[in-house]
């Protein structure tokens, strides 16, 4: 089969897209969690120097219309992989337990190279199908990306866990882990320089055009806080997931840490099955599930059920913090209870985002949208580790309960306004 005639036929590109563009996201911002953590980071700098990851995804609206009018999206989404594929390989050779900077600043440079590669697929999506086929492959994406999901917050946590129990070196293990990741990307780089098509490949920029995209830029920034209830807006945006945003920099190290520390004393394989594959299967399943059932009801009367469901059952780590279970079924099932809970919320947060950015400059009122789902991720994880070191793990999830009542009030409000 020829490049060209292969290139035209979406099964053949968009599956392997949204799974490579899900695949570093998870590396930086899960993987690096345990990594660092096996490697003996305090949990105060691991969850602050973790969190500031979370950056390059809040500020990417800010260099988004770059992606529109350097090159193509194909030349970014290929120049982003070649990039990643060569970030894979530094960080696995700056594996240390002794110095952690350089591997940060890998991180780092991942982390702005996976965002932007963000913007570019997103945006060839749209310029390589046509409606129809948008429409048709929105639920292929959505179940790839769910894929890598599972792949990278599971699959090679397990594979760095097998390492560390047959090599007996923690930082061997990883280094290998990384390798591997890179070679697998290094793979897709190079399939998707075959499989991409070039729906853009005569397309000449006009003079004027970064003039008119910057004042286009500037319209929607301006129109989108002049929105009615905006503030509001703002405020459900940071505050809805607290509860979630305060824990999960520290899920992994509850799981690791012993018993002696007040963690669950779990293997790094262990810890990758429980929370990167059961856990994330159980959030595909809740986020499912909430869809149907918000189409069914509608956005105003799920948004009670939903807030509650992503909260409450943050109490199974308070459980399990005190009870410390030594059998492993009642871990698993509660963190499955838990990412259901929170995948079956979430779906509200989603959509109240896409309401709020309907009108004329959908798109980017959208992505400024995600640019606070970010924030509202880095501000309290910077602080978590340090808490809960202060608090005792215990104490800290009894500090996430009570960051149930700031999604209780915001949904109050919110609620109100929806129509």
């Amino acid at each position: 089969m020829s490049v060209r005639k292969l290139s035209s036929r979406p099964w053949a590109w968009v599956p392997t897209l949204y799974f490579a563009e899900g695949i570093p996201y998870f590396i930086v911002n899960v993987i690096s969690v345990t990594m660092f953590k096996r490697l003996g980071m305090p949990n105060g700098e691991l969850a602050m120097l973790t969190s500031l990851l979370y950056l390059p995804w809040v500020i990417k609206p800010l260099w988004s219309p770059l992606v529109d009018i350097i090159r193509t999206k194909r030349w970014w989404i290929l120049s982003m992989q070649a990039v990643m594929t060569l970030g894979f390989a530094l960080l696995a050779l700056s594996v240390s337990p002794d110095v952690f900077g350089f591997s940060l600043l890998v991180f780092y440079l991942l982390a702005f190279a996976s965002s932007t590669h963000d913007i570019a697929a997103d945006g060839f999506y749209m310029i390589a199908l046509g409606e129809k086929d948008q429409s048709l492959f929105v639920g292929i994406r959505s179940t790839f990306y769910r894929i890598s999901s599972v792949f990278g917050q599971g699959v090679i946590v397990v594979l760095a866990g097998v390492l560390e129990l047959r090599s007996g070196n923690v930082p061997l293990a990883w280094r290998v882990t990384l390798l591997a990741c890179s070679v697998l990307f290094g793979m897709l780089a190079l399939w998707h320089f075959a499989a991409l098509p070039s729906p853009e490949g005569g397309v000449v920029r006009e003079k004027g055009s970064m003039r008119r995209l910057a004042e286009e830029f500037g319209r929607a920034w301006t129109s989108f806080f002049r929105k009615e209830g905006v503030w509001l807006a703002i405020v459900f945006m940071l505050l809805y997931r607290l509860p979630e945003a305060f824990s999960v920099k520290m899920l992994t190290p509850f799981l690791l840490d012993p018993s002696t520390e007040g963690g669950l004393g779990m293997t790094t394989a262990e810890s990758g099955l429980v929370y990167g594959t059961v856990g994330v299967i159980a959030l595909t399943v809740g986020g499912i599930l909430g869809g149907i059932y918000a189409a069914t009801v509608g956005l105003k009367r799920s948004l009670w059920p939903m807030s509650l469901s992503l909260a409450l059952p943050c109490a199974v780590y308070l459980f399990m913090a005190a009870a410390l279970p030594e059998q492993k079924w009642i871990v698993y099932l509660c963190v499955a209870f838990d990412q259901f809970g929170y995948g079956f919320g979430f779906t509200a947060y989603m959509l109240y985002m896409m309401h709020f950015s309907e009108g004329e400059f959908k798109t980017s009122h959208y992505a400024i949208c995600t640019a606070f789902m970010a924030l509202s991720m880095m501000i309290p994880g910077l602080f978590s580790g340090w808490l809960q070191e202060m608090l005792g793990y215990v104490g800290f999830f009894i500090m996430v309960m009570v960051c149930c009542l700031a999604t209780v009030f915001v949904t109050f409000f919110v609620r109100r306004q929806c129509s």
